[in-house]
């Protein structure tokens, strides 16, 4: 179980996440809910432990050990991995090479083939590919999920995954969730879409660094539909940089 415990993130002494309680569960699909500058992002960042992003206060339990300040790469070898909503770039380097980079298990290129299809990419066209500024971000970004795939990893966070993917259907994301959960992991989704969080098990809905609700996706959407789209609280006060 993954599990954070009244995490707070301050920056200059300013309250980013305020108190965050949240416990993910083996094999299930969660969703982080939310306007844009709610904080959504800015969790993600902490759970991955990426550069810069440490729990001001508060703790981050893997399996009941305490990660609160292990690394990126520490958490990485734990099984935690982020899909970023702008993939990162590589060049020089084919489509296929990069599937399997990192001591990944040896991959049939049937494996590979079938990922690729997953993601929507024809593997006639992609797999001798390099990956090069000639791929789109929505390219980039198939690339990068389908490395996920294959690294089966225990915990992977989405960042709003559909961003840069243009006709991304939900059925192709629900097949992506299906893949994660039935190699034994769980799913965060990081989105401000209702129907991107209703393909989760359970949804936390977070405003302006709390949890606001929490529960049964469609009840937290149909809230969020109802009452936080036309809410006029700001989300980002003057000063504060939320994500």
């Amino acid at each position: 179980m993954l599990e954070l415990i009244d995490v707070w993130y301050e920056v200059e002494g300013k309250a980013i996440l305020k108190g965050i309680n949240a416990r993910f569960e083996k094999q299930r699909v969660y969703s982080i809910l939310g306007t844009n500058g709610a904080g959504k992002s800015t969790l993600a960042y902490l759970i991955m432990g990426l550069e810069g992003y440490r729990p001001t206060r508060g703790k981050i339990l893997l399996d009941g050990e305490d990660i609160t300040d292990l690394s990126v790469t520490e958490r990485a070898k734990r099984g935690i991995t982020l899909m970023w909503q702008e993939p990162a770039r590589f060049t020089g380097i084919k489509i296929r090479d990069y599937l399997t980079l990192g001591g990944r298990r040896k991959v049939s290129k049937e494996e590979l083939e079938r990922v690729l299809e997953l993601v929507g990419l024809n593997p006639a066209l992609y797999l001798e590919r390099n990956v090069d500024e000639k791929l789109s971000g929505g390219e980039r970004k198939r690339v990068e999920l389908a490395s996920i795939l294959l690294m089966k990893p225990r915990y992977t966070i989405l960042d709003e995954p559909d961003s840069g993917i243009d006709i991304m259907s939900l059925e192709m994301i629900e097949k992506v969730l299906s893949e994660l959960v039935n190699a034994g992991g769980s799913v965060i989704l990081v989105t401000h879409r209702e129907e991107i969080a209703l393909e989760s098990d359970y949804a936390f809905l977070i405003c302006h660094g709390s949890i606001l609700k929490e529960g049964n996706p469609s009840e937290i959407v149909q809230f969020y539909k109802n009452s936080c789209d036309r809410c006029d609280h700001p989300n980002e006060p003057s000063g504060e940089m939320i994500v």
